[in-house]
C-alpha cells in the first residue's frame, strides 16, 4: 500500500465525516441552507483529521512511543517508510490547507467559528505533541468527544443556522461518544506498549477490564440519548428509528471487544469508525425525509 495512504489512515476518516454530515443535514430545512458551506466544512474536517493522524504518527515516533513492538497498524515514521521531516511537513501542509479552507467558514460564521478553528488547530497539534500531550495524559477520548462530537456537529449547524439548538447539542454528544469509542479501542490495544513508553492514556489508567466496560457505555449511550430526545419531543421519530438499526452493529462490536485483546483489536478500530458513519448516515437519511 502507498505509504502516504497508510499515513492518512482512511479508516479513521468517518470520525470526521459523520458528525459534519449530521450537523449539516440537521439544518437542511432552513432557508439559509448552503451546500457550499456544507461541502467546505466537511473538507475542512477531513483535512484536520488527516493532520491529527500525521501529527500522531510524527510525535509518537519523536517521543519514543512508537517502537518495533507496536501492535497496531504500520506507522510510516517508526517503520521508516517516510522520513520524519516529510511527515511533519505534510502535517503542517494539511493544517495550513484546513486554515485556508476554513477561512471562508470564518468569514461566514464570524468570531465563534474563528475561536473553534483556533481550538481545532491547537487540539490537532496538542493531541500528541506540545508540552502537555492530551493523549499521554488520559484525555484522548475527551478530546475526541469534544472536537469530533460537540464542535463538529454544533459548529456545522451554527454555520448554517447562525444559532444552535438543543437537538444539535444532543446529537453532538451522541456522535462524540462514538468517536471517543474509536480512540478507546486504539488505546486499549496499546496498553502494554504505552505503559512501557510512559504514555498514560485513559486505558492505561483504568486497565483493560474497565476499558471494556467503558467501551460498551460509549457505543450504547448514543442510542439512549437519541431515544430520550425522541421521548422528550426534541428529535423526530424516523431518524431515531433508522439510526436504531445500527444498534445491531454496536451489539456485535461489544461482544467482539470483550472477546479479544492486543493486536486482535485492530479490526475493531475500523469497524467502530464505520459504526459512527452508519449511524450518522441513517440518522441523516431520516432527517432528509422528515425535512
Amino acid at each position: 500500500m502507498n505509504p502516504w495512504i497508510l499515513a492518512i489512515r482512511p479508516r479513521t476518516l468517518p470520525a470526521a465525516i459523520g458528525p459534519l454530515l449530521i450537523g449539516n443535514i440537521l439544518a437542511l430545512h432552513l432557508e439559509s441552507y448552503s451546500w457550499l458551506i456544507a461541502a467546505t466544512s466537511m473538507l475542512c474536517a477531513v483535512l484536520l483529521q488527516i493532520a491529527v493522524n500525521l501529527a500522531n504518527d510524527y510525535f509518537d515516533f519523536k517521543n519514543g512511543i512508537d517502537t518495533a513492538e507496536r501492535l497496531g497498524p504500520v506507522r510510516v515514521t517508526q517503520s521508516g517508510l517516510i522520513p520524519p521531516t516529510s511527515v511533519r511537513n505534510a502535517m503542517i501542509f494539511c493544517l495550513l490547507m484546513a486554515l485556508a479552507v476554513g477561512s471562508y467558514l470564518i468569514w461566514h460564521g464570524g468570531w465563534p467559528i474563528a475561536i473553534l478553528a483556533a481550538a481545532a488547530i491547537l487540539g490537532a497539534l496538542g493531541y500528541s505533541g506540545g508540552p502537555y500531550p492530551l493523549a499521554s495524559h488520559g484525555l484522548g477520548e475527551v478530546a475526541a468527544f469534544i472536537f469530533f462530537g460537540l464542535v463538529a456537529v454544533v459548529g456545522s449547524y451554527y454555520l448554517q443556522a447562525g444559532d444552535t439548538t438543543i437537538n444539535a447539542w444532543l446529537l453532538g454528544c451522541a456522535i462524540g461518544l462514538f468517536n471517543a469509542a474509536i480512540m478507546l479501542v486504539n488505546n486499549t490495544r496499546d496498553i502494554r506498549t504505552d505503559t512501557q513508553a510512559g504514555k498514560h492514556t485513559l486505558a492505561v489508567r483504568i486497565g483493560e477490564a474497565q476499558s471494556k466496560v467503558l467501551y460498551q457505555a460509549l457505543i450504547y449511550l448514543p442510542f439512549g440519548l437519541v431515544i430520550a430526545g425522541f421521548l422528550m419531543g426534541i428529535l423526530p421519530g424516523l431518524p431515531v428509528l433508522l439510526a436504531g438499526l445500527s444498534l445491531l452493529i454496536a451489539r456485535k462490536l461489544s461482544s467482539d471487544f470483550y472477546a479479544v485483546s492486543g493486536e486482535a483489536l485492530n479490526p475493531l478500530l475500523g469497524r467502530t469508525a464505520k459504526l459512527t458513519m452508519i449511524f450518522s448516515t441513517l440518522f441523516s437519511v431520516g432527517l432528509v425525509f422528515t425535512a
